[in-house]
C-alpha cells in the first residue's frame, strides 16, 4: 500500500456499513452507546463532520474522524483506523484533515480518550491537543422513566 492508494473524503451514507464494523472492531462505538446512522447524520446536519480515510485500491473505509459541533467547540467522537491497517501512520492523514477543518472552522477541538490508551494520548499531544486536567466524565446513556 502506498500513499496513492489512500484519499482522506467526507463521510456519505453508503459508508455506514463499514464506519459501524471499524467502530465495533476498535470497540469505539455501537448502538447501545448511540451511534447510529441516524445520530451521526443528524450531528452532520447540524455543523459536524466526519471524515474518511479509503483505501482506494480496494474501496474499503479504512478509518474515520467525527466531528460534532455544539455551537461553541467542535468535539472529536470515534478517530480510528481499522485495526488491520494500524502502525503505519495513516492516523496523521486523517487527523491533519480533522485539523484543517477545525481551522477553517475558527473552533477549539475536545476529545476523550481512556487514560490507558497511550497510543492514542501520544498522538493526540504529538500533533498539539493538551491535557486538561483531572476531570471526571458523567454520562446517562440511556434515560430511566
Amino acid at each position: 500500500m502506498t500513499d496513492n492508494d489512500i484519499i482522506c473524503r467526507e463521510y456519505r451514507r453508503e459508508d455506514w456499513p463499514e464506519v459501524e464494523i471499524i467502530w465495533q472492531r476498535t470497540g469505539l462505538g455501537g448502538p447501545e452507546r448511540g451511534d447510529t446512522r441516524e445520530v451521526v447524520e443528524r450531528t452532520l446536519s447540524m455543523g459536524g463532520k466526519m471524515f474518511i480515510l479509503e483505501h482506494t485500491q480496494h474501496k474499503k473505509v479504512i478509518g474515520t474522524s467525527w466531528l460534532t459541533f455544539d455551537g461553541r467547540r467542535l468535539h472529536l467522537h470515534h478517530f480510528a483506523i481499522h485495526p488491520d491497517h494500524q502502525g503505519k501512520k495513516l492516523s496523521h492523514i486523517l487527523l491533519q484533515e480533522t485539523l484543517a477543518f477545525a481551522r477553517k472552522n475558527g473552533s477549539q477541538i475536545k476529545l476523550e480518550v481512556h487514560r490507558n490508551n497511550t497510543r492514542a494520548i501520544n498522538l493526540y499531544t504529538r500533533w498539539g491537543f493538551q491535557y486538561l486536567g483531572d476531570y471526571d466524565v458523567y454520562i446517562i446513556r440511556k434515560y430511566i422513566q
